[in-house]
């Protein structure tokens, strides 16, 4: 966490959270949700506007945690901005190098995988060090590869069995309501 994130949270320790304004895709991509985005639907049906600034991305992944209840956050100086998932909390990058392939978090940071798991959609998920996240689309060919050479052995898995298996949350808002 930012040293100055740190401060204004000792500045000022009772700001209110903050709910169903940022959500992460299955890509990695941030979405801010306004109040009409939040209106219009659940993430990610309704989207919201995607944030492209750098700066602000590389904020967010700096500052990107999770609460004791599995509901992940973005800590906004003193204001906790609880997250909308569409998958999971990581958005796994694949690196092919190597024997087996280099995983990188959507955050920037690399992680060892543990379990792989495969969804009724056929979706990628990734056991690591730093939690459950969804193998980026782009990065398939790699896993698939993976998988063929047997360094990966995926064990298939419901969907909605992973949140409570990994003890996250797809929506903090949904469930604070």
């Amino acid at each position: 966490m930012d040293e100055i994130v740190k401060a204004a949270l000792r500045k000022w320790p009772n700001v209110p959270h903050c709910w169903g304004w940022l959500a992460l895709d299955a890509r990695g991509d941030w979405y801010m949700r306004d109040e009409r985005v939040q209106r219009a639907g659940p993430f990610p049906q309704a989207k919201g506007s995607r944030i492209l600034h750098d700066k602000l991305r590389e904020f967010i992944h700096r500052n990107y945690a999770a609460d004791e209840r599995g509901a992940w956050y973005f800590q906004n100086g003193p204001q906790r901005v609880y997250v909308e998932l569409e998958a999971a909390p990581f958005v796994w990058r694949l690196d092919a190098g190597g024997d087996a392939p280099r995983v990188t978090s959507h955050t920037g940071l690399p992680a060892r995988v543990q379990d792989v798991w495969l969804d009724e959609r056929g979706r990628l998920f990734l056991a690591t060090d730093l939690g459950l996240g969804i193998v980026h689309t782009l990065d398939m060919e790699i896993a698939a590869d993976a998988v063929e050479r047997g360094r990966w052995s995926p064990q298939e898995i419901a969907f909605a069995d992973l949140a409570a298996r990994y003890g996250f949350r797809l929506s903090p808002a949904a469930e604070r309501a």
